[in-house]
């Protein structure tokens, strides 16, 4: 089942005199339950891309399809209730808040969204990533590798149709980065959890089912008529 799939998807931007094609016609669909990766060089157009599928930025044209919905015409309101309900973001730099516990930082995105707390998912992702112990440490007394655990958490406790990770293993050592993304492909499997990750890390990338590589904003492998899987 397809849950995600972008068509015709372009991103220009006018700087001076020329056009700087971020995006050049994006055909890409993925499967419900699958853990892609996106590899290229700085300039390829990963971020964009990421963004365009969190429904953080605009295309110039084409269209962003979430489980059957075309986020790319909804509204600012429709748009904030699908990427609190539908997406969860994992970031580089964890973005975790340094005055909330571990278990209040997992849980804020779901109370500004007005809904009780699932308690009981919530302790079994904890037990999943390993975290039951640091249920209630501030960010500060967590290692690097334990609050990017934690903001994986976090992502997956609102029970997201998709986790859009953005160089989630930037910031840690190679042997924390392998238990990151052992475990985020783990939790994946068990939550039924589709994963978009983009990495510059051909190692790390090696992880997911599908790989596909960006370059001037096109992709060159991984694509329909090219797939590399693993």
């Amino acid at each position: 089942m397809v849950i995600l799939s972008v068509k015709g998807l372009k991103k220009y931007f006018t700087m001076g005199e020329n056009i700087v094609k971020a995006l050049d016609g994006i055909d890409l669909e993925i499967q419900k339950g699958e853990f892609l990766a996106i590899v290229g060089t700085s300039g390829s157009g990963k971020s964009t891309l990421l963004n365009m599928l969190g429904g953080m930025d605009n295309p110039t044209s084409g269209e962003v399809m979430i489980d059957g919905h075309d986020i790319s015409k909804m509204s600012r309101d429709e748009l904030t209730i699908c990427r609190r309900r539908k997406i969860g973001f994992v970031f580089q730099n964890y973005n975790l808040l340094p005055l909330l516990n571990v278990y209040e930082n997992i849980v804020l995105p779901i109370k500004l969204d007005g809904i009780q707390p699932d308690d009981t998912y919530i302790d079994t992702i904890l037990k999943l990533l390993n975290l039951e112990s640091k249920k209630y440490a501030m960010p500060n007394q967590l290692s690097g590798g334990q609050q990017q655990r934690a903001a994986l958490a976090r992502a997956l406790a609102a029970k997201p149709t998709i986790i859009l990770a953005d160089e989630p293993t930037g910031n840690l050592d190679s042997k924390t980065s392998q238990d990151v993304l052992g475990l985020m492909k783990v939790s994946g499997l068990k939550l039924v959890q589709t994963i978009v990750m983009i990495t510059h890390n051909e190692e790390i990338a090696q992880m997911a089912d599908r790989i596909i590589r960006l370059e001037d904003g096109k992709i060159v492998k991984g694509g329909a008529d090219d797939v590399e899987s693993r």
